[in-house]
């Protein structure tokens, strides 16, 4: 009886425990449709799309979901505390930067860690990782190698690699997140129903970065490719929404408010997200707890503020969490914004098998064999991804 008492409490206390895995029990909905302004017009081509609708939907998940980006500061620094240090056996340099950002007197710094191949013609793509993991994932000493940011793969394959760290920021959690650059830049955000949290301030993070690299010579500042895993998943969707110098965006098992469908309610869905992480999103995002099939978008129409440039979203096996099945439709759902632009469809009606990646100039997409993570074996498709475009 002590057991079963128990399991009710935990049952109670953990709604984990309740949400939804099975397919039979996915609600009947109906997507917002991506190519229909509010007022009822069809786009029917991409200059329609770029002038009228698409700075529609980014106000409208601006407004509901991830905040209003600003983007005035004072001025904004690079130094280099590491510079073109050998490292990998010759293989690479090494370069720490720090991008200091001012506004007010008050500044936030991003701290960089690049690694650059030395064996190929200059300037080189970049992977651009948002950590949301421990700093030691990216040890720029290489004492410590990790899968989640396998450096010297990528250096292998001729791109440079680089990561900053969210907590650089925003630290990821509740009590603290306002800490960084909201109090210090842009404490009017925190007043706003629709100001930017975390997630929002990672984004932007990522776009100084950006702004970094274009003054590296080292660095195809044309070539950067933006890549997150779970809530960092999230970020970078979010960043190459916003923020079109990324080349390309990767979203690793992000799930909802990621890459995954909302309105399937399947796995974690909005309630539990503004539950258990309030600072990620912003104030009005509460609204649609349990209310999914009210909001004005869907995560295929923030796939297609990314058009016509390539996005890579992938899953695991053991992760439901992240409703595989609900991200590889909403990659399907983004395809007729991206045949705006004269792209045909390049993913089958179904999602692929397990460990069958499908890998295209615009789209690419895989399930990987076990859980919640990012693996050489992640890495590895986003590298023939890269080099397809």
């Amino acid at each position: 009886m002590k057991r079963i008492a128990l399991f009710c409490l935990l049952l109670i206390s953990c709604p984990v425990l309740a949400q939804n895995y099975d397919e039979a029990k996915v609600p009947h909905y109906t997507l917002p449709d991506v190519l229909k302004t509010t007022s009822g017009k069809k786009i029917r081509n991409d200059e329609k799309w770029e002038k009228s609708r698409r700075p529609e939907v980014l106000r409208l998940f601006e407004d509901h979901i991830y905040g209003k980006m600003p983007t005035d500061y004072d001025s904004i620094r690079y130094a280099l505390t590491e510079d073109d240090r050998p490292v990998m056996d010759g293989k690479a340099v090494l370069k720490q930067v720090g991008v200091t950002v001012f506004k007010k007197k008050n500044s936030v710094q991003i701290n960089v860690v690049l690694f650059v191949p030395t064996q190929v013609k200059k300037p080189v793509p970049v992977f651009l990782l948002i950590n949301n993991r421990g700093k030691e994932n990216t040890d720029p000493t290489r004492v410590k190698k990790s899968e989640f940011w396998p450096a010297e793969m990528v250096i292998d394959s001729g791109f440079a690699i680089a990561a900053f760290h969210v907590s650089d920021l925003a630290p990821d959690n509740k009590d603290t997140y306002m800490t960084g650059v909201l109090q210090k830049l842009y404490p009017e955000q925190l007043k706003m129903d629709n100001g930017m949290k975390a997630i929002g301030a990672w984004a932007w993070g990522a776009s100084r970065v950006m702004d970094y690299f274009e003054t590296d010579k080292d660095i195809d500042a044309k070539k950067v490719i933006v890549v997150g895993h779970s809530r960092g998943g999230k970020t970078s969707l979010w960043a190459a929404a916003q923020d079109r110098r990324f080349a390309a965006c990767v979203t690793n098992c992000s799930g909802n408010t990621g890459a995954a469908l909302a309105r399937r309610q399947f796995g974690e869905r909005i309630s539990r997200i503004n539950t258990t992480f309030p600072h990620w999103f912003n104030n009005n995002y509460k609204k649609y707890n349990d209310k999914e099939n009210a909001l004005p978008v869907d995560q295929h129409m923030l796939i297609a503020l990314v058009a016509p440039r390539p996005v890579y979203a992938t899953n695991a096996s053991k992760d439901l969490w992240a409703d595989p099945r609900g991200t590889f439709l909403a990659l399907k759902a983004a395809e007729p914004v991206y045949a705006l632009y004269g792209i045909k469809p390049e993913l089958p009606k179904d999602p692929p098998g397990i460990d069958k990646p499908i890998i295209g100039p615009h789209f690419g997409y895989h399930n990987r064999e076990g859980e919640h993570n990012m693996t050489a074996y992640d890495w590895g498709n986003f590298i023939r991804f890269a080099k397809k475009f």
